[in-house]
C-alpha cells in the first residue's frame, strides 16, 4: 500500500462512500415507507367521512391547542386515544354522542381554565370529526400515547 494518498484515490474513496450511504438511505426509506403504509396505518378503514373528520381538524386548526400522535400544541389533551379514554372506541354512534355533548358543552365557563371555543359545527361535522378521532384511535400508535390519560 501507498504512503501517499494521491487526488485520485481520495476522490474514489469520496464518491464510492457517498455512492454507498445513498443507496444505504434511499433502502432505509423504502423501508420505512413500507413499513408505515403496510403496518401502522390502517388505511383499509379510510373513509370520506374519516376524511372530512381530517380536513375540518385542519380548518379549524385543533392542532394549535391539541395534539395527536404527539404533533401539535401541549395546551389542550392529547387525541390519538381519545375515543378509548372515554370508553366509546367500539361504538360510533356513542363516539358521536359524547363529543357533540364536548362540543355543545364549550365554552365551559370554567374558572382559572383555558376555554375550548364554540365552533357550532353541524351534526354531520361532528359526526366526521368523531369518525376521524375513531380511527387515529385504530391505528398502530407504537406505544403513542405512553399513558391511558394521553
Amino acid at each position: 500500500m501507498r504512503e501517499v494518498m494521491t487526488k485520485s484515490m481520495a476522490r474514489n474513496i469520496f464518491y464510492g462512500g457517498s455512492l454507498f450511504f445513498i443507496i444505504i438511505f434511499l433502502g432505509l426509506s423504502v423501508h420505512s415507507h413500507r413499513y408505515i403504509v403496510n403496518t401502522s396505518t390502517n388505511a383499509e378503514t379510510l373513509t370520506e367521512s374519516v376524511a372530512h373528520g381530517k380536513k375540518l381538524w385542519e380548518k379549524h386548526a385543533c392542532i394549535n391547542c391539541h395534539t395527536i400522535m404527539g404533533e401539535g400544541a401541549y395546551f389542550a389533551p392529547e387525541l390519538a386515544n381519545v375515543t378509548t379514554r372515554w370508553g366509546v372506541a367500539d361504538d360510533p354512534e356513542a363516539a358521536f354522542e359524547t363529543l357533540k355533548g364536548w362540543m355543545d358543552a364549550q365554552p365551559s365557563g370554567i374558572e382559572g381554565r383555558r376555554q375550548m371555543p364554540q365552533f357550532n359545527l353541524t351534526d354531520e361535522e361532528v359526526r366526521a370529526l368523531s369518525d376521524f378521532l375513531l380511527w387515529v384511535d385504530s391505528i398502530d400508535a407504537q406505544g403513542w400515547p405512553p399513558n391511558d390519560a394521553g
